[in-house]
């Protein structure tokens, strides 16, 4: 992994995290994933529309896509409605790279060092450590199914969206109808779920809805452009040092408790990201 890539990764892991704060601070988190959703399939569809058409042994990998990334964002609407950012977050996603890692083993070519392994288990076991107050605090355990959940089909995104797009041969045209497909997909399932209701929303719900769409869009599509650089599991992984921006944005800006477990937690993470640079 370049330089480049992994501080891009880097700053795509802060836009990451930002829009999940954005999600958790406003009222009904459902709706404002759904806005979230919807307002990056347009971005999505503009996006499809400049860039080339992808490869057509591309579309099963899209539509493989869009149903995971529905699947994920159902399941992290829910567990936020169960428990904190600085809870969901981490177990959403610190369990999602071991899986990439250890899935890719098998059906990845890409070739992955003892030492980045290493990086890829500190990591990991570095936001299941900051998660660790669900059962020392006496938290909300329901938040541990879904978010545990949003992890394996994160892991099943990333996995399905490095192949996708290398396979494109064109990450924003790759990214652009991922997105699009998404919303089409949330839509429905927004629809059996909640009602029509659930789509008429106050201008303020559509301008965090739309801000949120975009911040998640520039991170996804720098992490696709990514895994066409690097290897996967690499980029998977370093994508989740987004929990400790997570736990900075909890911290300093949502007031959260900063236990020493947290602290640790992030001391295992950057341990992680260094590992990966060595």
């Amino acid at each position: 992994m370049s330089v480049t890539v992994f501080l891009v990764v880097l700053f795509a892991a802060l836009l990451h995290a930002s829009w999940n704060a954005v999600i958790k601070t406003g009222g009904d988190r459902f709706q404002g994933m759904l806005l979230l959703t919807l307002s990056q399939g347009v971005m999505g569809l503009l996006m499809a529309v400049v860039f080339p058409w992808p490869a057509s042994a591309a579309w099963p990998w899209l539509l493989a896509s869009g149903v995971l990334h529905t699947a994920y964002k159902l399941f992290l609407a829910a567990a936020y409605g169960h428990g904190d950012l600085s809870r969901v977050y981490p177990i959403a996603r610190g369990t999602a790279p071991m899986i990439t890692a250890l899935v890719g083993v098998f059906v990845l070519a890409d070739e992955v060092s003892g030492v980045e392994y290493a990086g890829i288990l500190a990591v990991g076991f570095g936001v299941v450590l900051m998660a660790q107050g669900v059962f020392a605090n006496g938290e909300g355990r329901r938040l541990l199914p879904l978010a545990l959940g949003s992890a394996l089909c994160t892991a099943g995104y990333s996995l399905v969206d490095g192949v996708g797009a290398r396979i494109a041969m064109d990450a924003a045209s790759f990214t652009g109808w991922m997105f699009f497909l998404d919303a089409m997909f949330f839509a429905v399932a927004a629809l059996f779920w909640r009602g029509a209701a659930v789509f008429s929303a106050s201008g303020l719900a559509w301008r965090r809805g739309t801000l949120a769409g975009a911040l998640s869009l520039g991170a996804y599509w720098i992490a696709v452009w990514a895994m066409t650089k690097a290897p996967i599991a690499l980029v998977a992984s370093l994508r989740e040092t987004s929990v400790l921006f997570a736990m900075l944005i909890g911290i300093f800006i949502m007031r959260e408790r900063a236990d020493p477990g947290k602290l640790l937690a992030g001391g295992l993470i950057l341990s992680g990201v260094l590992l990966m640079r060595l």
